[in-house]
Formats: structure tokens, sequence, C-alpha cells
């Protein structure tokens, strides 16, 4: 029977491709450029490709969070302060929250029957203001953000370092949950926990394979009650 469910926070929980893209938007704005929709679709792929690299340990967390913009601008063929872009848009980006369709509710209801503890690879400030603005501390027992952790999703080392923090663990009543298979779904795997992976475009897994799948967190409490 699970007991300790982690959940993913961006695009498991909160829609952060709307937060993204309205935050990364009233930025490029603020920096004297109009945000089409070209550009906008550009900076999600090199955004991706970034914290892609930080998962492998390719970059470090300095590195992914000035030199995505620097990168964005160059092919703008237009200078830019990295380091105050990134500040501005880490304010523009914990400002909000956009939840996914019946995740608010999922949580409030897993937390009635499960020990819920939120994985996160997001930047600690941004999180914060997020989880503060929709009100989502007072359904998880702890918040793991890697950046506070000093170890990444997927590697072993982030999930080591949740699991000595909390009374009384057992991971082979233990699950992850999230949208990511290169940070979630993997990561579990390292850990050595039970996956779910929130796949609602049903995409193919490929070699990392989880070991249930859901369109929505909707139906994970379902999915628990079958095990």
């Amino acid at each position: 029977m699970i007991e300790f469910l982690f959940l993913d926070l961006d695009d498991t929980i909160l829609d952060f491709h709307k937060a993204e893209r309205l935050a990364i938007g009233k930025t490029i704005r603020d920096f004297g450029v109009e945000p089409t929709e070209e550009i906008l679709h550009r900076y999600h792929i090199i955004n991706k490709w970034h914290w892609e690299q930080l998962e492998l340990g390719k970059l470090t967390r300095a590195e992914v969070l000035e030199n995505r913009f620097m990168v964005l601008f160059r092919e703008l063929g237009r200078e830019v302060d990295a380091y105050a872009f990134a500040r501005t848009y880490e304010k523009n980006l914990s400002i909000g929250h956009y939840f996914l369709p019946g995740a608010e509710e999922a949580v409030e209801a897993l937390s009635k029957k499960y020990r819920l503890f939120l994985a996160s690879n997001g930047t600690a400030s941004v999180q914060k203001g997020r989880m503060t603005s929709a009100n989502l501390y007072r359904f998880f027992e702890k918040v793991f953000v890697s950046q506070e952790i000093g170890h990444n999703k997927p590697s072993k080392a982030y999930f080591d370092a949740c699991f000595a923090q909390i009374p009384g663990f057992d991971p082979q009543k233990a699950m992850m949950v999230g949208d990511s298979l290169s940070s979630d779904i993997k990561g579990g795997i390292n850990a050595g926990i039970a996956t779910v992976w929130v796949n609602p475009s049903h995409s193919e897994c490929g070699d990392i394979r989880p070991d249930y799948q859901i369109d929505a967190l909707s139906q994970l409490e379902e999915l628990l009650e079958t095990l």
C-alpha cells in the first residue's frame, strides 16, 4: 500500500506552460522587445533544452538561469543583461498561479489519505511564490526544491536527501508522480520507488518506463485504490 506520495509541481499540479508564456512575454516586453509568437516559441525550446542539460549534469543551475536568455537575445541580435533579465523574469513567474483542471481538488483529496511531499527542480523563490499564491503548502508535509536540497532530479542523491528528512520513510510504500520522464520518472526509478507518469498527450515513453500512466492528477486517487 502506498503511504508516501511525491508530487511534481510544474505541469503536474500547476500549468507551467501558461505561467511561463505570460511571464516571459511580460519580461521581454519590459526589455524593449515585442514578444511575438515566434519569439515565445523559440524561448520555450531554448529553455527546455537548458533544463534537460541540468538534469543530465552538463550545466549548472546558474548557467541555466542566465544562459537561456543570452542565447535567445543573441539569436535576436540584441544585447541583454542576463542577470537583470533573469531576476525580472523570476519575479514575474513567481506571481500568481494557474491550476491544471481538477488538480487542486485532487491534491486536497490525496492529502487526506496519504503523506504528501512536493518534489520540484524549480527555482526556490519562484516555487515558493507560486505555492503561496496557490495556497498549496497546507497539503504537503514537506516541500523539496532542488535548489535548496543541493541536488537535482533525477539524481539518486536528490531523493536520498529527501528520504532522510521523512520520519518513518519506507521506499516500498513510496511513489513519484510527475509529467517529466527524464526528471520525475527516471528520478523515481533511480531512487527505487514506484512511478506514475502524468501523460495527457499519450506520448510514447521510450526507454524510460513508468510503472503506471494517467492523463491527469485527478485520476491518481482512483489508480491508488486499485493497488
